[in-house]
């Protein structure tokens, strides 16, 4: 029995875009569904700035898991708990808010990877095997092999330190958190400023010095998805539930509102 394939981690190892939608008012797992047919390669399950509960996040994990969608927590913090939670109860990726350096990302891969790349505890029953029986020593080489880890840098000192940040063993991606990014430069909102560029330019180089992959977070406009995916990003955080509901009810209601005064 091997695990459940990551969907985005192999769109990434191919050397494609691995596409997220970003998930805050969805609470029932037919969102994994509505994904997949929507063409999204994985959700980003925002524990870090929605309401969703660990149990939430692990019912929408675990039908993720069945329709191909990858699974993919946004934890809280650093706190070794969240991280472990979550990947014990069917998510197949973790990404951690806010790191600033080497150390950081060291704390991230340690409880996110089985022991030897990591210090993460062996929780057992795992729905990313089927719930199928393993031995333990396989087991934990198979889901370390399918687990994707996500650090974010979203200040100016870690895109300082980005290189030693990629060059951490255990630690996947890379993923510029671009609000945040700009809100600690005294720019919020200016994703045409050349430091965003300057930025984007750095962590891309250090991703691929280590063997790493690029992500982008925080801008959704076309001309800014295709410019930075241009630059080398792979990892797409493409928008959001509450983005897509908001645009689609306002365009609805406008339509709509439109025949009443036509009438």
């Amino acid at each position: 029995m091997s695990a459940v394939p990551n969907h985005a981690l192999r769109q990434l190892r191919a050397g494609k875009l691995a596409i997220g939608l970003g998930i805050r008012q969805a609470r029932t797992v037919d969102i994994a569904q509505i994904a997949k047919t929507a063409g999204f390669d994985w959700l980003f399950i925002d524990g870090e700035h929605s309401s969703i509960d660990p149990d939430t996040a692990a019912q929408i994990a675990a039908a993720s898991l069945a329709v191909g969608v990858t699974p993919v927590v946004r934890v809280a913090g650093l706190e070794h708990w969240h991280a472990s939670r979550m990947l014990d109860n069917g998510a197949q990726g973790i990404v951690v808010p806010h790191v600033d350096s080497a150390e950081e990302a060291r704390r991230v891969a340690s409880a996110c990877r089985y022991p030897p790349i990591g210090k993460r505890s062996m929780g057992g029953g795992l729905q990313q095997l089927g719930f199928a029986p393993m031995p333990v020593g396989e087991q934990a080489r198979v889901i370390n092999e399918e687990t994707l880890v996500v650090v974010m840098i979203e200040s100016a000192q870690g895109v300082e330190n980005c290189d030693a940040i990629a060059a951490v063993p255990g630690i996947d991606a890379l993923l510029i958190g671009t609000n945040d990014f700009c809100f600690e430069l005294g720019i919020p909102g200016k994703f045409d400023d050349p430091k965003v560029a300057d930025a984007y330019k750095k962590v891309i180089a250090a991703c691929r010095k280590h063997g790493k992959f690029p992500g982008m977070g925080g801008m959704y406009t076309p001309e800014l998805l295709e410019r930075h995916i241009n630059m080398g990003v792979q990892l797409v955080l493409s928008g959001s539930d509450f983005q897509i509901l908001m645009q689609g009810a306002t365009a609805r209601a406008g339509l709509v509102r439109g025949y009443d005064k036509k009438r």
